[in-house]
Parts: structure tokens; sequence; C-alpha cells
């Protein structure tokens, strides 16, 4: 089993010491922030609630790793994994291998989710995972420091370079030489993916992949964009950012050691923590257009809950998804740690938005993100790589944007065939 999960770390099997354990399913939950203490607590309720027992894996914080440890379990044909989780860009990937969840799911508690996000999960009419959290990307910024230096926050990306260089410079003449401007996910996985669409597209440099089939990711505004970033690099940007996943940046951001920070809405419980060193410094907003003529943007993120084919308990399976993603587990998991629901509902709920107020503000931002070039379908992953590639390579030095993202869509054009994904 450990070769299979590669990258999946099994923990301690939870279950109720009083109810009789008809049977012990296995799932899978994330390692980011409080991903697998809240995901570990809900299975937990739910094994009490059933009398039966759930054993815990823990996935890897790099979602391109936990993506191949995952096809990599499922092409085994292994009956060790009952519930699976799945990035947003995944099911068209993975559709294959999991059951389809309308069988065990009312259609009307699909009803109760964003509709955009269940058509994202539903793959030749098949429910393939069942939301269970949304997400956007964000920028984080110490208010404090833009206050103390009569900065306002950023509208574009070019205030932010300002607005960084003069927090910096202020703070160093202090002896404050430990500050950086700003920090984001910059390792070569799909977190950078996601990062540079957000660039790109905030210059009105288009989605690397058009909903027609097109590839894009070559023009003028990505080039100037992914050009804009790197010539941030070892001044706003510290070079310790191409080395970063989400946990990275926020370690830093939340140690009280950056201006600004680009993350996933988690980060917000956490930053104000009661053992947070910026707990009630920080301010979150949309982020920055890309420009005076560009537009604000954030990639669509967010996972989903599925039951693969070779599990041994669809039904029981199905009914832990079921119970997670209820409209009472996801008001759990928001007013704790920030995850977004996937019910339209909650975002009029009073207690949740009083522990999350820029769930409101935010709203748009939300359901409006922009998403990844998903029209690749099985192919998504290469597509993804062969771009991010490109953004690393410009962002360490190694060549200009303009020859990078050229040899990208040469690459990817190769993928495409012609567009007819």
């Amino acid at each position: 089993m450990k070769k299979a999960l590669a990258g999946l770390a099994v923990a301690a099997a939870l279950g109720s010491p009083t109810l009789a354990r008809a049977e012990t399913l296995t799932i899978a939950c994330g390692s980011v922030g409080m991903e697998r203490d809240l995901c570990k607590s809900g299975a937990e309720a739910w094994a009490q609630k059933t009398g039966n027992t759930v054993t815990i894996v823990s996935a890897s914080t790099d979602a391109t790793q936990e993506l191949a440890s995952l096809q990599q379990l499922l092409a085994s044909g292994t009956a060790d994994l009952d519930v699976a989780r799945l990035d947003v860009i995944w099911p068209g990937i993975v559709a294959n291998y999991f059951i389809d969840l309308k069988q065990y799911i009312p259609e009307e508690v699909l009803k109760e989710h964003f509709q955009p996000i269940v058509k994202n999960n539903t793959v030749n009419g098949k429910l393939v995972g069942m939301p269970w959290f949304t997400d956007a990307g964000l920028l984080y910024y110490r208010k404090d420091l833009l206050e103390k230096y009569g900065q306002k926050p950023p509208t574009t990306w070019q205030e932010l370079a300002q607005s960084a260089k003069v927090v910096l410079e202020g703070e160093k003449k202090a002896g404050n030489d430990k500050l950086v401007g700003f920090v984001f996910q910059g390792k070569s996985y799909e977190g950078l993916t996601c990062n540079a669409l957000e660039w790109i597209d905030s210059f009105g440099g288009g989605t690397i992949v058009d909903p027609s089939g097109k590839v894009t990711v070559n023009n003028p505004k990505a080039v100037e964009a992914v050009t804009f970033f790197a010539s941030l690099v070892g001044n706003v940007i510290p070079k310790g950012v191409l080395a970063y996943e989400e946990e990275g940046a926020r370690g830093a951001f939340q140690s009280g050691n950056a201006v600004f920070m680009r993350n996933w809405p988690y980060a917000w419980a956490l930053a104000n923590g009661k053992d947070s060193p910026v707990a009630g410094k920080v301010a979150v907003m949309a982020l920055p257009k890309g420009g005076a003529d560009g537009k604000s943007t954030g990639t669509l993120g967010g996972w989903q809950l599925g039951v693969p084919k070779t599990s041994k308990n669809p039904k029981l399976a199905a009914d832990l998804v079921k119970y997670l993603t209820s409209t009472e587990e996801q008001k759990r998991r928001a007013v704790v740690g920030s995850f977004n629901p996937t019910i339209v509902s909650l975002y009029k709920d009073p207690e949740l938005l009083k522990a999350n107020p820029f769930f409101g503000s935010l709203y748009d931002t939300f359901i409006n993100a922009v998403p990844r070039p998903t029209i690749a379908g099985a192919k998504y992953n290469q597509v993804s790589t062969e771009f991010r590639n490109a953004v690393y390579a410009t962002l360490n030095g190694s060549g200009k944007a303009e020859a990078n993202l050229s040899k990208a869509e040469t690459k990817i054009k190769a993928l495409s065939k012609g567009g007819k994904w």
C-alpha cells in the first residue's frame, strides 16, 4: 500500500469506541494549513454517527505530486482508497476511475451548490466529484505597514511593487532587514500555474488556451506580465520564493516577514489565529489589475470528493462524501478554517460572515474566478507543466519571457492537434 499511495502518509484510524464498526473506509485528506485537522474531525464525526471506522491518509502539499500519486494508485486497481480528494482541474483527467455520485446524491442537494462547479465536476454526464470547497487567489497585506508609510492598498501590480519598495526602504532604515516585499507560490508546480495565469489574465493576456481550444499563451500582454514579475525577483520578490508552495508563502507572511502575499482564503484564519505574530495586522482584497487597463482576476481553485470504482464500499463511501460536503460541515470548515463553501446559501450566514468578512465583500471574486484551461482534458497536466516551466525559467533568469513563452506555445500546440483536444 505504501508504494501505491506514493506521497500519501498513513495516519491513525478514527471511529466511535462505543458503536459497532461495520466497515472501515480510507479517505485522503489535504495537508495545507488546517486541511488535515478539519478533514479528520469531520470524518471522525461521521464515523461516530454511523458506527464505522475511517482511516486517514495525508496527501502531498504539492498538487502536482498528489495527482501523480493518485493516478498511480488508481491505475494499480487497488482498493486501498474509498474517498479521494480531487482538485478542480482533475475531473476530466481521472473521470474513468470514479463512480457516478448522482446515484447517491439527490438532485435537490446538488442544486444547493454553485452550478458551474457541479458542471465542472460532471464528465460525460457522470458526477465525478462532489463540491467540497472553492477557492480563488487573493492578496493579503500588512495594513499596519501600509498605513505607517502612507501607502494605500494597491489597485495594480505596479502599485504593489512601488508600495513594497517604499515600505522595505523605510523598514530597512529602522533596522528591519528581514522584511521582503511580495511572496507567492513560486515553485514549479501547479501553484505557479495558478499565480502566472492570474498575472497574464490581469494584463489582458488571456488564459493559456482559450475556450475554443486555441493556444493563446504567447502574446504581447502575456509576455509583458511575465517580464514584469521577473523584473521584481531579487528586489521586491526574494529569490527564495521560487521554492515556495502555499505554506512556504504563508510562513514568511505570517511570521511578519512579508508586506504582501498571494494565497488562498484558508490563510486568513491562520494569519489571524491567537498565536499568529500578525494577528489583527492583516487585510485581504482582490488581486491587483495588470495596469490601468487591466483587470482584477483570481484563479479558480477548490477541491471535490469522489469515490474510486475500486472501493469495496461505494455506497458507504458516498455517504461519507455527502456528509463532508453538507451545509453543516461546510459551514464548520468555513468558520474554523476559512474554507470557502460551495453552497450558495452559506454566503448569507451571519456567523460565517463574522468569521470571514471578505467572503461577502469578495463574493464576486469567487464566483467569477478565471478557470484554468481544462478544455485540454486528459492533457491538461502537460499543458500546465509546459506553461509553468516557461514562467519559472523566466523568473529564474533562464531566458526572456518572449522566447520561453514561444517555446511553450510550440509544445502546447503539438499537444492540441490543431485545437482538437
